[in-house]
């Protein structure tokens, strides 16, 4: 007997993905390469917003796209219920040396 679980995936990128497709309802589908395998996401156009926003916005950002696996596709896979979350990337300060007196 096996115990249930619940698979969900996260994807991180660090550029804004080109548009595959917008539906009758403004719904925007894109593509993410993950080694070589294609995950198809659908977002409401709000969501895919934060996306546009962090490039426009942040010199260096990276967003986390989770979702759950859905069916296989011819070179991937659908990733279902897509959220997205962004996060500004700020650079590493240099560490200082102190120098003994």
């Amino acid at each position: 007997m096996a115990v249930q679980g619940k698979l969900e995936l996260t994807i991180k990128i660090n550029e804004l993905p080109p548009i595959a497709s917008k539906d009758t309802n403004g719904w925007i589908t894109f593509n993410l390469d993950c080694d070589s395998r294609i995950f198809t996401a659908t977002v409401k156009p709000k969501v895919f917003k934060k996306l546009e926003d962090a490039q426009a916005n942040f010199p260096q950002w990276v967003a986390a796209i989770a979702g759950k696996l859905g069916q296989a596709t011819e070179n991937g896979f659908v990733l279902e219920d897509a959220n997205i979350q962004v996060f500004e990337k700020k650079p590493k300060e240099p560490k200082q040396l102190e120098v003994a007196a």
